[in-house]
Parts: C-alpha cells; sequence; structure tokens
C-alpha cells in the first residue's frame, strides 16, 4: 500500500502544485520518487513529529495541502495535541498518514501496534478516516481527499498487499465498496486490511453465505448514510485490525441506534485486547486476537 501511496501523491503533485510531503525521519526506500521529482515540496522533519503536525498546519494555511507520513502511532498519538488543536479544529487540508495499520509492525512490539488509532482520530470534527483494503483503493482514497482537501487520516498496511479490485473503484465517505455480491442475507462489512483478512472468511462454512463490502472512508458525519444499508440485510459482521472499543465497529453500532426501527444484527469482530502486549507477525498476533476464522 505504501508503493500505490507514495506513486499516487507523485502523480498527483504533478497536477497540483500546492501538495507537500512532510516526514519524520521515516519511510526511506519509499518516499524518494517523491523527495527527488519535487525537493521544493519535500520536508524531513526529523524524530520530532508534534513539530512536524504544527508546521503541516502552519503551511496549510498558507494554501498547501500537506501530507505528514510516519510509522504506526508516531503521527497520531504522539502528536494528538497539535492534530486537535491545529489541524481538525481550523480545518485545515493535512492529510496524516500512518503507515503500518494494525498489527503491521507486530515484531517491533506494543509502542508500534496501531490498533486504538481509528478511536483517537473518528472522534476529532471535521475528520475523515481514509483506510483502504488495497493498493487499488490507496490510489482511490488519495484522488477523493485531493479532490476534497481537509482535516483526514490515511491509514496504510505495510507491503505486499495483494490487488482485490481490477481497477481503481470510485469512492465517497460512508459508501460501501462492493467485494462479493451474491444478494445474501448477511454481510460481512470491513475497513482497512480488514477486507484482506474477510476475503480468508468467505472460505469458512459459517460465513460462505455472506457478501462482502469494504468501507474505506468514513467519518463522525457519515453515520446517519448507513440505515439504507443496513436495512438490506438481517446480519451485517464487522471486521477491522483495531480493538472493539472505539474502533469501527463501535461506529457502525453509533450509526445504527441513529435509524429507528432497524432490525439488522451489527455484530463487530475486532481484536481481543490480550494481543496488545505480545510480539510477533503481523498473521500469527491477528490469529492470536481473534480475527483469523
Amino acid at each position: 500500500m505504501r508503493n500505490a501511496f507514495i506513486q499516487e501523491l507523485a502523480s498527483l503533485a504533478r497536477q497540483h502544485p500546492q501538495i507537500a510531503l512532510i516526514v519524520g525521519d521515516l519511510g526511506y526506500s519509499v518516499v524518494e520518487p517523491f523527495a527527488d521529482e519535487f525537493p521544493d515540496r519535500f520536508i524531513n522533519a526529523g524524530v520530532a513529529e508534534q513539530n512536524m503536525t504544527g508546521l503541516a498546519a502552519g503551511m496549510a494555511s498558507e494554501g498547501y495541502h500537506v501530507f505528514t507520513y510516519s510509522i504506526a502511532n508516531f503521527p497520531t498519538f504522539r502528536c494528538a495535541e497539535q492534530i486537535r488543536n491545529d489541524v481538525a479544529y481550523h480545518k485545515l487540508p493535512v492529510t496524516v498518514v500512518s503507515v503500518g495499520g494494525g498489527l503491521a509492525y507486530g515484531g517491533l512490539g506494543y509502542s508500534h501496534h496501531a490498533v486504538q488509532d481509528y478511536a483517537l482520530m473518528r472522534t476529532l470534527p471535521n475528520m475523515l478516516i481514509a483506510a483502504p483494503g488495497d493498493p487499488m483503493e490507496v490510489r482511490a482514497c488519495m484522488r477523493y481527499l485531493v479532490a476534497h482537501p481537509g482535516p483526514s487520516y490515511l491509514r496504510l498496511g505495510k507491503a505486499g498487499e495483494p490487488n482485490f479490485h481490477a481497477q481503481v473503484p470510485s469512492v465517497e465517505p460512508g459508501q460501501w465498496l462492493s467485494v462479493r455480491n451474491g444478494e445474501y442475507a448477511r454481510a460481512i462489512l470491513s475497513t482497512g486490511a480488514g477486507m484482506q483478512i474477510a476475503l480468508n472468511w468467505l472460505e469458512d462454512p459459517r460465513y460462505v453465505d455472506c457478501d462482502l463490502y469494504s468501507m474505506p472512508l468514513w467519518s463522525m458525519s457519515t453515520k446517519e448514510l448507513q440505515g439504507e444499508m443496513l436495512h438490506q440485510f438481517s446480519e451485517v459482521i464487522t471486521l477491522e485490525d483495531h480493538l472493539l472499543d472505539g474502533g469501527f465497529g463501535s461506529w457502525l453500532l453509533e450509526a445504527k441506534s441513529m435509524s429507528a426501527g432497524l432490525t439488522c444484527n451489527v455484530r463487530p469482530v475486532a481484536l481481543n485486547p490480550d494481543v496488545c502486549g505480545m510480539v510477533g507477525s503481523q498473521s500469527t498476533l491477528n490469529q492470536l486476537g481473534g480475527l483469523l476464522p
């Protein structure tokens, strides 16, 4: 996903001279194509994420659309106050990019587990979450974010993720993007890397009668759009590589509560909190966390 991100960012930067990239002394072997082509729009802020975010907010107030980039929790929790006060509150076009969402960096321990980031970012007013499920959705999200600049959070996987879409889809906030539609009464709705896990679920006898959807763009303001889709199903199972509290499934349960008369059962599936203190590969920790059927 990160390679698709930097390729799409460079492509968009050729069309939009206001696009800039700031990194927190990370991203080597990934960000060079952008840095080499646009040296006047690339800044390495060093290991100083709070300063990186403040700098991004200042540049955004002067007309730039700034992308800040770092690993897992570093561009979010380490500078949460700057995102809240400088970016989201002022509705500035800053996209916070977190690479290695979920347990992608599980081998580096809890400091690199991005399993509470949805909970933090989705509570910030004006913040749009972009959690693509494959590289094609990365490109789709990038195009939407640049066409609709504002406070946003782009959560990427690490590397090597397969494409599930044959071409770049059209995406809108709150939209259910169909991945497999068999017109079943049950559906799995994933966000981010949950889509890769969900495709494995469809081979399990318990889930073969499920449609599969991805939601790469969602926010506080798009809850009210969910009732129409929920009305079509008897059960919707949400799937995410994040803790249950404050995550995507909790968001959909809140959306359901806003629509009177819905009989659809919303069943969130998320990481078991016991996985937080463990160290291991992403697949191992996802399994221990209860995400594999």
